[in-house]
């Protein structure tokens, strides 16, 4: 039960922090948002507030922000059509009935001979049996109701193809970025929590039968010197002891206002590929907020290099499909890492906050990235790539995408029960 929650906050902490990225730069752009959704498929949960319909869907593999504009938009209105008019205290049409009139008793019945829902916002045409042509305003916010379900329009400064290529790519960027975010807030809080790694080569955890216990070293020592060398960081510290595996050292510690020479000879490892040295120390932390600051950015930073490299890894073939997990592989992690405590779980978010990030900046159709390739295109090329084939692109990268979550999840079943 405990993983099972743990996986639903955290899940749904990461989908909507990306999602509001990309809701609250729409909304500064002034775009109209219809829908903000966590998951997909059938709704289990929705409430519209404003012009916004926030929803909870039932397959928790990602969500969504529908801005008007950012795919074809389906309200339409075609020359000798019968609709209904519906009418503020303003005069102006409120809402637009396209069938089911005789619901709707108090709606005006016209025939359409024109209509501009995107630009001039009129409705031209002739009541019933009548010869004289009418005019009629339409609210920037009226609704357009078909089959009984009402859709508010989207004037053409309302879309998303109205805004500058920076504002658009902004709006698409701002998901990603707020999962970089997170991670870093989250970093920043561990860094309070559990201290940030001492700048000095000061030791705040000897391991158990390890090379260093065997020499003698103790919580709080501090390196000064190795051999004929002065050591002032951590850094410096590990560097040498990395670099000399098997192989004797003799150190200089400082430990209650006394020198104290120690030998210890570093265990040899192999860590991507390469023999390093170990000697089975862990450094020192302190808590603070100047330090904690840095130390979030050092962390988010390091995680995107480390992600990238896999990725570039997984592109040339040295990690197979196989390598990949879903859903399913995710919550199995979780369950683990949920075992060993509040922090590691901490550090689990923040991850896979990251990952989420990168993964969507990936210049692939139906993705962020993908998203961003046409604005850069268009920016390139001066004009824009019709909507209904890049639509299409996306449309087709999407049905591929699912297609590859299928494999991952099956692949992570299979690996459950081997």
């Amino acid at each position: 039960m405990n993983t099972i929650i743990a996986f639903i906050l955290m899940f749904g902490l990461l989908v909507f922090v990306h999602e509001f990225g990309h809701f609250i730069f729409a909304k500064r752009a002034g775009m109209l948002v219809r829908e903000f959704a966590i998951g997909f498929g059938p709704k289990i949960f929705s409430n519209k507030k404003n012009e916004t319909l926030y929803t909870i869907r039932l397959l928790p593999i990602g969500g969504y922000v529908r801005v008007a504009g950012e795919d074809p938009e389906i309200i339409e209105l075609k020359p000798g059509q019968h609709i209904g008019l519906e009418f503020n205290p303003g005069g102006t049409v409120s809402k637009i009935i396209v069938n089911n009139k005789s619901k709707h008793p108090d709606a005006r019945v016209i025939e359409v001979e024109h209509a501009d829902l995107d630009h001039r916002l009129i409705i031209e045409g002739y009541e019933i049996d009548e010869e004289e042509k009418l005019s009629f305003s339409i609210d920037p916010k009226a609704g357009f109701v078909m089959d009984e379900v009402e859709t508010q329009i989207a004037p053409y400064d309302r879309q998303f193809a109205s805004k500058t290529k920076l504002q658009r790519a902004m709006q698409l960027f701002a998901g990603p970025m707020m999962n970089f975010l997170l991670a870093a807030v989250i970093f920043f809080l561990l860094g309070m929590l559990n201290g940030v790694p001492a700048d000095r080569a000061i030791i705040g955890n000897v391991v158990s039968d390890s090379p260093a216990e065997e020499a003698g070293f103790q919580n709080g020592d501090e390196v000064i010197r190795i051999g004929d060398t002065s050591i002032s960081t951590w850094e410096e510290f590990t560097e040498i002891v990395r670099a000399h595996p098997e192989e004797e050292l003799d150190m200089t510690v400082e430990r209650d206002n006394e020198q104290v020479d120690v030998q210890v000879v570093p265990k040899s490892n192999v860590a991507q590929d390469q023999e390093i040295g170990q000697i089975g120390v862990q450094a020192a932390t302190e808590k603070s907020v100047l330090k904690a600051i840095p130390y979030s950015i050092n962390q988010t930073y390091e995680w995107i290099k480390l992600i990238l490299v896999n990725l570039s890894m997984l592109v040339t073939g040295q990690f197979s499909l196989d390598m990949l997990s879903g859903p399913v592989g995710i919550y199995d992690a979780t369950d683990q890492v949920v075992q060993t405590g509040m922090l590691n779980l901490l550090m689990w978010t923040s991850a896979l906050s990251i990952n989420l990030g990168i993964i969507n900046l990936l210049p692939l159709p139906a993705l962020d990235g993908g998203r961003l390739l046409f604005v850069g295109i268009e920016a390139v090329r001066g004009k824009p790539i019709d909507p209904q084939k890049e639509g299409v692109v996306h449309f087709i990268g999407f049905a591929l995408l699912m297609l590859l979550m299928i494999v991952v999840t099956w692949n992570d079943i299979q690996r459950l029960f081997l």
